[in-house]
């Protein structure tokens, strides 16, 4: 059941995050560090109102963030519209519970809570080295609009976006 986080799954999420990105690591994937994302990232999020939890069994099976906040280095790009989108950030999936479908349903749902707000224009990123993120975008029908630089990182990020049919 996808639901808004809470802040008691704060230190729950937060043990995700440090596997998934000691996962990272083993194949050369340095989007996420030790300086993002943070719990106090989370707990923005939280406290916005903006992050939510697939719960499986008592347990976060995965979590994402969706708000209309689109980063600066998005501006510069050429995007098919020029409307307002839903953004997709942190997403993330407990990795003892991967190859479940998890990913693509929180991606689907946050389809409908755009839908649901009369928003129909989709935006995410991820890093050009990252094949799941990569691979899990293009699976969602999501579309590879250009690349751009982000949070210093060495190599560029890939930008997506999706237009959301009725």
């Amino acid at each position: 059941m996808i639901r808004k986080a809470v802040k008691e799954d704060l230190a729950e999420i937060m043990e995700i995050i440090k596997q998934t990105v000691a996962e990272m690591k083993t194949y050369g994937n340095t989007q996420w560090d030790d300086n993002y994302p943070q719990e106090k990232d989370f707990a923005k999020d939280v406290s916005n109102g903006e992050l939510y939890v697939d719960e499986r069994k008592g347990e976060v099976a995965g979590l994402i963030c969706v708000n209309q906040v689109e980063p600066a280095e998005y501006e510069d790009l050429n995007w098919s519209l020029k409307e307002k989108a839903m953004v997709v950030h942190r997403l993330s999936v407990n990795p003892k519970l991967r190859r479940m479908g998890i990913a693509s349903g929180m991606m689907q749902f946050a389809d409908v809570l755009a839908r649901s707000r009369g928003i129909r224009y989709m935006k995410t990123d991820t890093y050009s080295i990252n094949p799941k993120m990569n691979a899990l975008f293009l699976k969602c029908g999501y579309k590879l609009i250009g690349e751009m630089s982000f949070l210093g990182k060495e190599k560029p990020f890939n930008v997506y976006e999706k237009l959301l049919t009725e």
